[in-house]
């Protein structure tokens, strides 16, 4: 099981998520956060699951802040799902992988 992730910055953040044909969920985080580390493994899991239907990216806060100021990102962990190159839903903070995956399929439904 090989997570499906890519890490994206100020460089490639238009092509990887506004530009993607498919949704894609971005995980901001910084290596400094504990809630972060606990959400990171329901993310990977996700990845491989979800891996045909959506693409996965994470945005390190600290290696890009104009990024995290751009979406209003106040608090990590925060999960954006983008659909067509705009933040279609948000969770902020550690949640469990149900209620991910609810966001996720709410994209996915429209």
């Amino acid at each position: 099981m090989t997570a499906n992730i890519k890490d994206v910055g100020e460089k490639d953040f238009k092509s990887a998520v506004l530009e993607s044909q498919k949704p894609v969920l971005v995980d901001f985080w910084a290596v400094w956060c504990g809630p972060c580390r606990m959400v990171a493994p329901i993310i990977d899991e996700l990845s491989v699951e979800y891996k045909d239907k959506m693409e996965f990216a994470k945005v390190n806060v600290d290696e890009s802040p104009m990024i995290a100021s751009n979406y209003s990102v106040m608090s990590i962990p925060t999960i954006i799902v983008f659909k067509e190159g705009k933040p279609f839903e948000q969770v902020v903070g550690y949640r469990p992988k149900k209620d991910i995956q609810k966001v996720m399929e709410k994209v996915l439904g429209q």
